[in-house]
């Protein structure tokens, strides 16, 4: 599958207003207890945290906000795989990926 299937508009004041409240969001004493528990949120493995990446569930280019309820923990490979993508678009690059004469 092509990875620029999905025509990203991205709002740059946004992107830079969400990029900072993350940055304030990593220093919380919540984002340290989710680091603390060193899992991933996209496999489940176990990481140390200095491993460990902030991930917007709908990311920032997207529209998404640095917010505890759009932010979660994950390995630095499910981050890169990831990248812009949505859950429901990770979900279909999945099964076309298992499917892919469909």
């Amino acid at each position: 599958m092509d990875d620029d299937w999905i025509e990203i508009k991205k709002d740059p004041a946004h992107v830079k207003r969400e990029r900072a409240k993350a940055k304030e969001l990593r220093k919380s004493d919540w984002w340290k207890q989710q680091l603390a528990k060193g899992i991933c949120h996209y496999c489940g493995g176990h990481f140390e945290a200095e491993e460990l990446t902030m991930d917007h569930v709908l990311p920032v280019v997207r529209g998404g906000k640095s917010t505890k309820s759009n932010c979660v923990v994950c390995c630095k490979t499910c981050n890169n795989d990831k990248k812009y993508l949505t859950p429901a678009e990770l979900i279909m690059r999945e099964l076309e990926n298992q499917n892919p004469e469909a």
